[in-house]
């Protein structure tokens, strides 16, 4: 193991190629967790061994959105507080809201739009405003490094702060040059973990090594499948807790899938009372049925009970049943992922063609294709459920 983290990958069956796959077009990002009050080392450590020129934060440019534009344009009109207020809260709070789509959505907005003039001036102006840059920040923990001077790659300019550089490419244009994106996070939790060691050490005379914890310990499961995981990493929210009474979690695998599917798409498709139900034991999986239409599924989904949860599964049944090397799975799953209709085309037939050197029938290998292309909208990236669900172990 390289130290570049604790979790061995071999463990826990987490697929090297999502970390560096030679085939892959566009460049990785890389984001690292650090203890809060330690970040600021990192970054200093960064600076001392590539050279503070070679080190800048990314920019975030803040845009007139559809409610701070009405705010703006009304103030610049002189137009009285109470009347802008009252035209801004007519706006819906949907993301990605626009003041086209707002009047579409809201009658009352369309309607004073059509019969009073001040209205319809304001959201005139305001339109032709929208979108455009308002200011510039910085990216809370984004920063990219370069093997020169950064100012030979992309402007930048200085925070009058703490002296530091920032782009003038945002993430997005930063990637496009070639330059590689780091997120730098202080986690509060890896604090606390850390203060508690050493509280415990202080008190107790007894060293902890947080990395070398039993993961079947029973004390800490009945904690967990009774709700009791208030201030628990990742675990405490009340939708959560909710989940874990159902699911009943007993073992470290339990942990990684709650943390998979506690997000908005599973929740909604259906997966997690399916999940749910068959962990519990109320619904039978066996084979052959409509989840393992093929034996080689078996070990593959034997974890999730018969769903695809994860990314890496969607890579390992590319490698196992359609003939693909890792490298090009992780491009048919980010093809599937992203959505991309032309590619994902090509990958059915490549993976047809891969399947029947296996002997499998093209309509089975297309009805297991169909079922990755389904469930992959909705995977999560194991690695990085692993990783959480170790810290959560940990705080339990």
């Amino acid at each position: 193991m390289l130290g570049i983290t604790n979790i061995d990958p071999l463990k826990f069956n987490l697929i090297f190629e999502r970390f560096i796959n030679l085939e892959r077009v566009s460049i990785p990002d890389f984001d690292i967790d650090f203890c809060m009050e330690k970040r600021d080392k990192v970054l200093l450590h960064i600076e001392k061994l590539y050279g503070k020129n070679s080190v800048a934060q990314i920019i975030t440019f803040n845009t007139l959105t559809a409610k701070s534009v009405i705010r703006d344009v009304g103030r610049i009109l002189g137009y009285s507080y109470v009347f802008i207020d009252y035209i801004a809260k007519l706006i819906p709070f949907n993301i990605g809201i626009t003041l086209e789509k707002a009047m579409k959505i809201e009658p009352k907005l369309n309607k004073l739009y059509n019969k009073d003039i001040q209205v319809k001036k304001l959201i005139d102006i305001s339109k032709r405003l929208e979108g455009l840059i308002k200011g510039v920040g910085k990216h809370a923990g984004g920063i990219v490094i370069s093997s020169k001077s950064i100012y030979n790659f992309c402007p930048v300019f200085k925070d009058f702060e703490n002296k530091k550089l920032i782009t003038q490419f945002d993430k997005y244009d930063i990637e496009y040059i070639g330059l590689i994106k780091f997120d730098l996070l202080g986690l509060k939790t890896l604090t606390i973990i850390n203060k508690c060691i050493k509280l415990i050490y202080k008190n107790h005379k007894i060293v902890i090594n947080i990395n070398n914890l039993n993961l079947n310990d029973e004390l800490s499961f009945n904690l967990l499948k009774k709700s009791n995981t208030i201030a628990v990493f990742q675990l405490e929210s009340k939708g959560m807790r909710d989940l874990i009474r159902k699911l009943k979690p007993d073992c470290f695998e339990d942990i990684v899938a709650l943390l998979a599917l506690f997000r908005p798409g599973p929740l909604k498709s259906g997966m997690v009372d399916n999940f749910i139900n068959r962990k519990n034991g109320i619904e039978k999986i066996y084979y052959p049925n409509k989840y393992y239409n093929h034996k080689l599924l078996i070990p593959i989904l034997k974890c999730t009970y018969g769903i695809i949860l994860y990314q890496e599964q969607v890579m390992q049944i590319a490698k196992v049943l359609g003939n693909y090397n890792l490298g090009l799975a992780d491009i048919l799953r980010r093809s599937i992922s992203d959505k991309k209709k032309n590619d994902i085309h090509i990958h059915k037939k490549n993976f047809i063609k891969g399947s029947k050197m296996l002997c499998i029938d093209s309509k089975l290998s297309l009805k297991i294709f169909s079922l990755m292309e389904k469930y992959s909208g909705y995977g999560f990236n194991r690695s990085h459920s692993v990783s959480y669900a170790i810290i959560a172990y940990q705080t339990l």
